[in-house]
């Protein structure tokens, strides 16, 4: 999968020269600014823009990290254009064979960053325009993994019911023979097998069906590191290196003690907890492969009068769909014939059906539950909701959370610090004089036990179930660090038309001053025509029903959070807030007393007024909004979670104050300029809070950008969603307060996870080094702390939202 910016020309790639895109130059000045920011670069002899290219070349001493070229292009106010793409990679079992595809990929020219998810087996790369996937592939293969194209790794994917548990089933039943005597000899029973016929039954065990350790170790070797497959080769080669020692040197008549039985249940442990953890790994993906299974293959689509069924993939923009009771509607688009209930509950996780008409919008992999319809197509392929969904969700369960950066530091030293302490184990044995056949039990037990991989899984793992469960009730979460700060909200601001409100205002009340309410009405409609402003669709609305026609307009000028301004028939005339009128000197007089009466009940107003040729009064217009069902469940919710509630309105005070009054918000701050409002969030910021901003609207968008977290609708606008950390996909302000208890309740499983990784080697590894435990005791223990892990995150299924 790739994101391209732009169709610029490749990258050339060289040890010591690289061409990178820019965007955003229009002159030789701006070329000069790029090639001074990137030649200060440490390590560049020189830099070379080309403003036909809109590229720069650079050269390097040596090869130079190229996120630091990305930084200084972007710190000098231009754009790096780049893309990002997505790679299966096999092989990986730990989480130092994950640090090292990072590395190795992070060495290709060209890229700006890579991070790998051991839960997925993916790596997403980011690349200056023109990096080919292939270039990224030799890296992966020349450190030792395999590594695809997400489309071509699905085409070589195994068949429904293969058999990976086979190697599982083989190494149980060659140890079985082996380890029962031993469960059996402290019953007084002695069964215990001649040594060559052990031995006959570990060798497949060892070099057969654990020739996958071998495999990976040795590539771990040659790339001058370790993994969690070196640390098993070493510790059961030992093991069944010493039983054939103690096999070929034994006395006549005389039976040794061989550890055979040792190496073997290792080796089958570890598959054992290497399956499961397959399955598991599966089960956290589970929310992808449901929302991927929703897309629709085949589309009946009516084309001059002929209804026939194509791909999907065939289906353009305009096309007329036809959707029959039943059927899973296949497109985005507009009802343009019929009625029917729609069951939208897979993309928005609403239960309720919803009544669809001409006019409204329906949306891809939602189901038709007992009307015809036919459906005008308005986006495709990746511009699709379920598409877009899925791509969050995807990015979300790829993306490593800040917790991540401890783990990443600690496995990156974590093998050779254990094969250290197994040497040490062994050379403090061998000293104490118990002889070399204990000593070197003991070291192969601490390298054994040692467990890289569930520290490698412990925060994707509860990342993807978190994410996961969240998305199958309309929660969205765009990467994971929105994820994991979400949990450290402290206040959530709330935007209050169209979030705590329908956001579908009706008008209340028309006072025409000097006109007849009809002009008024004629009037506002005028100004107001195409306007998506809730006032607007309000004025519009109750004109349509009084059957009034708006007139013409000359020029409408929109004046941010205080309203419009027009020229009808020749003459100037304002709309908006009372701000706005006494700004153009018109005066509100005895009418403001009445106007203030009337928003204490909730009502938002706005004046007309004709400020040219003559200055009049002409009148004012309230609407009324109605509360959200679930506004009230969504304050009660945050307040039960410990955090208080602002309501930030550019609405006037008195209804604002109605609003939060009747949900019981804690502050109320309104009459605030969508300009304002930022500054309003970074108070609040600087007052040491932690703030989720709500909002719908596109004044919201910088607000949401500001906050810590963003929280936009998804009833709202592309905008507000594109700025957010976290979109609720259905108008549910309830959502808010469930958004931030699956935050939480994903960082402390990730909390837990890392003690478990964590705790697993710190008492493991001493207890083994001091000969407290057995190989196979360490082998059960290693191969069940991923699973532990995984299993852990697990229960984050289980989670529910608050009725």
């Amino acid at each position: 999968m790739t994101t391209s910016t732009s169709s610029l020309p490749a990258v050339s790639a060289t040890a010591d020269r690289l061409t990178i895109g820019v965007q955003d130059m229009t002159c030789a000045s701006c070329a000069m600014r790029v090639e001074k920011a990137v030649a200060a670069v440490p390590g560049v002899i020189r830099a070379s823009v080309n403003l036909a290219t809109d590229s720069v070349s650079v050269e390097t001493a040596k090869p130079v990290d190229a996120s630091l070229i990305r930084h200084a292009i972007e710190q000098a106010g231009y754009g790096v254009a780049q893309q990002e793409w997505a790679l299966a990679v096999t092989g990986m079992t730990c989480a130092s064979c994950a640090g090292r595809v990072e590395k190795a990929l992070r060495k290709v020219p060209g890229v700006f960053d890579a991070s790998i998810n051991l839960a997925t087996d993916q790596a997403r790369v980011q690349t200056a325009a023109g990096i080919a996937p292939s270039s990224l592939i030799a890296a992966v293969e020349a450190a030792g993994y395999g590594a695809a194209l997400p489309a071509e790794a699905n085409s070589h994917e195994e068949p429904p019911g293969n058999k990976d548990w086979l190697p599982v089933l083989y190494a149980a039943v060659l140890a079985v023979p082996l380890t029962l005597p031993m469960l059996l000899e402290p019953f007084g029973i002695h069964l215990m097998l001649p040594g060559w016929l052990q031995w006959l039954l570990a060798t497949p065990v060892q070099f057969w069906l654990g020739a996958r350790f071998y495999r990976a170790g040795w590539h771990a070797v040659k790339a001058g590191t370790g993994n969690m497959d070196l640390l098993v080769a070493l510790g059961t080669s030992a093991a069944y290196g010493l039983s054939v020692y103690l096999l070929l040197t034994a006395h006549a008549g005389h039976a040794p003690h061989l550890y055979f039985e040792a190496s073997v249940v290792v080796i089958t442990l570890i598959l054992l907890g290497k399956w499961l953890e397959s399955r598991a790994k599966k089960q956290t993906a589970s929310a992808i492969r449901a929302l991927q299974k929703l897309r629709p293959e085949f589309a009946r689509v009516r084309r001059d009068g002929i209804d026939a069924d194509i791909a999907i993939d065939a289906v353009r923009i305009g096309d007329i769909v036809i959707v029959r009771p039943g059927e899973r509607i296949a497109v985005d688009g507009t009802v343009v014939e019929g009625m029917s209930q729609v069951d939208e509950s897979l993309i928005t996780g609403e239960s309720l059906p919803v009544t669809k008409q001409p006019g409204d919008k329906v949306t891809g992999a939602s189901i038709n539950a007992d009307g015809l319809l036919l459906v005008r197509t308005g986006a495709i392929g990746t511009e699709t909701v379920l598409s877009r969904i899925i791509r969050m969700v995807e990015n979300a369960q790829s993306a490593k959370a800040p917790i991540q950066r401890l783990v990443d530091k600690v496995s990156a030293v974590f093998v050779p610090i254990v094969l250290v302490i197994a040497l040490l184990t062994f050379v403090g044995w061998w000293i104490a004089g118990v002889g070399a056949e204990t000593a070197i039990i003991n070291a192969v037990t601490v390298l054994v036990i040692a467990c890289p991989c569930a520290l490698g899984l412990a925060t994707p793992a509860a990342i993807m179930a978190g994410t996961g469960v969240a998305a199958k009730v309309g929660i969205l979460i765009k990467d994971a660090e929105a994820l994991e700060n979400a949990h450290r909200i402290t206040t959530v601001v709330f935007d209050k038309t169209g979030t705590l409100t329908e956001g579908k205002a009706r008008v209340s009340e028309v006072q025409p001053y000097g006109i007849t309410e009809h002009e008024l009405l004629q009037l506002a409609a005028t100004i107001q025509r195409g306007s998506e402003h809730p006032f607007g669709r309000a004025v519009m609305q109750r004109t349509a029903e009084l059957q009034i026609t708006p007139g013409d307009v000359s020029a409408v000028q929109a004046l941010a959070g205080l309203g419009l301004s027009a020229i009808i028939d020749g003459r100037h005339y304002l709309l908006g807030t009372a701000r706005l009128m006494r700004e153009h000197g018109v005066a509100l007089d005895t009418a403001d007393t009445q106007a203030q009466e009337l928003e204490r009940t909730g009502r938002s107003l706005s004046w007309l007024a004709q400020v040219t040729p003559t200055q009049q009064l002409l009148g004012f217009i309230t609407t009324s909004d109605t509360i959200k069902d679930s506004a009230s469940r969504a304050v009660t919710g945050l307040h039960a979670l410990g955090i208080d509630t602002v309501l930030l309105s550019g609405d006037n005070q008195s209804a604002a104050d109605a609003v939060g009054t009747a949900l019981g918000i804690d502050q109320v701050i309104a009459q605030v300029l969508p300009a304002d409002k930022t500054a309003k969030i970074q108070e609040l910021k600087t007052q040491g809070y932690i703030v989720a901003m709500v909002g719908d609207g596109i004044n919201d968008a910088p607000a949401l950008a500001a906050a810590d977290i963003g929280i936009a609708m998804a009833t709202g606008t592309d905008v507000a969603m594109h700025a957010a950390g976290i979109t609720l996909m259905r108008g549910d302000p309830a959502l808010v307060a469930d958004a931030i208890d699956i935050s939480r309740r994903t960082y402390n499983k990730i909390r837990q996870n890392l003690f478990w990784a964590f705790i697993y080697n710190v008492v493991g590894i001493p207890l083994a080094a001091f000969g407290i435990l057995n190989p196979m005791f360490a082998g059960a223990a290693m191969a069940f702390s991923s699973v532990s892990v995984i299993g852990n995150a697990l229960l984050l299924r289980r989670w529910k939202t608050k009725k």
